[in-house]
């Protein structure tokens, strides 16, 4: 029998997550623990059913989050307001002000889990662009447009030529994260870019492609939005995630569903990976033997962007001589959340 010894150890900056899904009532409490063990903080989504959409509902929901944490545990959730048509610049205001809100949330209407509720003409919102970037806060865009002509795996593209470079020619000013990015087209746009802009990769997009998903039957466990590209794509993303460019930085877009919404006839788009991100992550960076660039992808390269200060605690990564286990579902009293499963052995863990 081999013992689970370790055999490389790695110390790093806390971790922060700068793209997190923890929904509400019994899975925030379920799902939450699995980040707090790694990370000191979150930018948190918010497009809840109903969404998060004023200063009120941010309030509320940060104190739902606040009251999940158990005592003596220091994480820090980053609020985000979700923006609509209809949004008002007083709430932002608010929330600037007080501190409670870090950044905008823009969905283009039906792009994915519970946004309705978004945008559908961007003309109609340019007064909030006006004013974040004149106070500096971030807009957090998903990256894809919903036009049925466009095919599903071209609507990061489509979305860079159509949305965001004329956007960015209009509010050159404006602070941008282009979060969860699945392409070569985004990368090379965002390494073009001088100034304001800069992206989230996921773990699972470091890792899946879309044969993945679809090769040998339809797994809905690997489906999300946006979703998982040609091998080409995941290769450079890989590649750019490892560079240690501070352009880039991680976002998990952990994205819990019950297991009878994800696993069913219409499945929900989103994947649960909070729980082993960590260990995934150091896998694919030491893969690349490019292990000394970790902590800029996790620990740095986010808050510099952010304005905020880097993270103070450390924590260790260890490596150990055998593939490690991990829960393949997190139980809630509604019902089972399956854990991202990367079909990858994986040799790290965090302590």
């Amino acid at each position: 029998m081999i013992e689970n010894s370790s055999v490389h150890k790695l110390q790093i900056i806390k971790p922060d997550d700068w793209h997190l899904h923890l929904r509400s009532g019994e899975t925030l409490k379920a799902v939450l623990p699995s980040t707090i063990k790694w990370a000191n903080r979150a930018i948190i989504m918010p497009n809840l059913d109903p969404p998060i959409v004023n200063i009120d509902d941010v309030k509320n929901y940060f104190q739902e989050i606040k009251r999940n944490i158990p005592s003596g545990v220091n994480f820090d959730p980053l609020m985000t307001l979700y923006l609509t048509e209809t949004t008002k610049i007083k709430d932002i205001l608010e929330g600037y002000k007080s501190g409670i809100v870090k950044a905008i949330k823009y969905y283009p209407s039906g792009a994915t889990t519970n946004s309705a509720k978004g945008v559908k003409n961007i003309k109609n919102v340019y007064k909030v662009f006006d004013v974040l970037s004149k106070i500096g806060m971030p807009l957090l865009i998903h990256g894809e447009v919903t036009s049925e002509n466009i095919d599903i795996f071209d609507r990061e593209k489509v979305f860079i030529e159509q949305i965001l470079d004329p956007l960015r020619n209009k509010f050159p000013d404006l602070k941008i994260v282009f979060e969860h990015i699945t392409t070569t087209d985004a990368i090379d746009y965002i390494l073009n870019s001088e100034k304001n802009l800069a992206a989230t990769i996921t773990p699972h997009h470091l890792i899946i492609n879309r044969n993945s998903m679809l090769v040998g039957g339809i797994k809905p466990d690997f489906y999300c939005l946006p979703l998982a590209k040609r091998e080409k794509h995941r290769l450079a993303l890989v590649k750019i995630a490892t560079s240690g460019s501070e352009k880039f930085f991680l976002g998990t877009d952990s994205a819990p569903h019950l297991e009878q919404n994800k696993i069913s006839e219409c499945g929900c788009a989103g994947i649960f990976n909070a729980l082993n991100a960590i260990p995934c992550l150091a896998q694919v960076f030491d893969n690349e033997n490019l292990l000394n660039n970790l902590e800029k992808f996790v620990s740095l390269n986010g808050p510099k962007f952010y304005d905020l200060p880097v993270n103070k605690s450390k924590i260790n990564i260890v490596k150990y001589n055998k593939s490690q286990n991990f829960l393949k579902f997190i139980n809630t009293s509604e019902g089972r959340i399956r854990v991202f499963n990367p079909n990858l052995k994986i040799y790290w863990n965090y302590t």
